[in-house]
């Protein structure tokens, strides 16, 4: 399982210029979801998300969670991350889990951080979305749950 996590000061997605997930300061977080991916993965990746500390005190250390701030979350999912560009000009998707799988392990993730974080926001799976967000910061990090 992949993620880039970036924490704004707000983001939304748009689908056919309709808003279907818009949050305040918090974490927009991209997934993605690789074909070995299980349950572990799901449950090591909200862990660590929703502790990670990336949000700063009044002194400017990264001291604070998105649970610690009471931030919300917007999730993405994007099965691009597991796009591999090292052959041709064509990145191939052969390490992507399949669609109805995906968009199960997805509803999980979802669910999994919703029992942390009390205001949660998705786009929508499979769908063409804009997605809009300000970088407080910048903030971008990179997580594989299999590194």
């Amino acid at each position: 399982m992949r993620a880039v996590i970036q924490r704004v000061k707000e983001a939304h997605v748009e689908i056919q210029g309709e808003v279907k997930g818009k949050i305040g300061r918090g974490l927009l977080i991209f997934l993605g979801i690789g074909k070995e991916d299980t349950e572990k993965d799901v449950d090591w990746m909200v862990e660590k998300i929703v502790n990670l500390r990336i949000f700063e005190r009044q002194e400017g250390r990264l001291d604070l969670s998105v649970l610690d701030v009471q931030g919300e979350v917007l999730i993405v999912s994007q099965f691009t991350l597991y796009g591999d560009c090292l052959r041709g000009r064509r990145p191939s998707f052969s390490e992507a889990m399949d669609k109805d799988s995906a968009k199960i392990f997805f509803d999980r993730f979802v669910e999994k951080i919703k029992e942390k974080i009390s205001k949660v926001e998705t786009g929508v799976f499979r769908a063409h979305m804009d997605v809009h967000l300000v970088n407080e910061g910048p903030v971008t990090l990179i997580l594989d749950s299999k590194a």
